[in-house]
């Protein structure tokens, strides 16, 4: 499994789903945008620290950024015609 990947895509995805912006979530978590936006896209792995301090910052329990969720495949097998 690609836990970078995973961290990341849990982080967007509950930042988007309340509405803050990438700025205000690294201003909050005390982290720089760059580092912030490298964790979103799986380039960056965060320590434990970063990534409690990420939780707070979303208002989740820690244990939300390792969540398995199905991700959409972009792939054009799926699509007909």
């Amino acid at each position: 499994m690609d836990w970078k990947a995973i961290v990341g895509g849990n982080v967007r995805r509950l930042r988007l789903e309340r509405g803050l912006t990438q700025e205000q979530v690294a201003f909050d978590a005390g982290i720089d945008l760059t580092y912030q936006g490298g964790i979103e896209r799986g380039k960056r792995n965060p320590s434990l620290s970063v990534m409690a301090r990420l939780s707070e910052a979303l208002q989740v329990n820690i244990i939300e950024l390792f969540a398995l969720h199905e991700v959409p495949s972009n792939s054009s097998n799926n699509s007909s015609g």
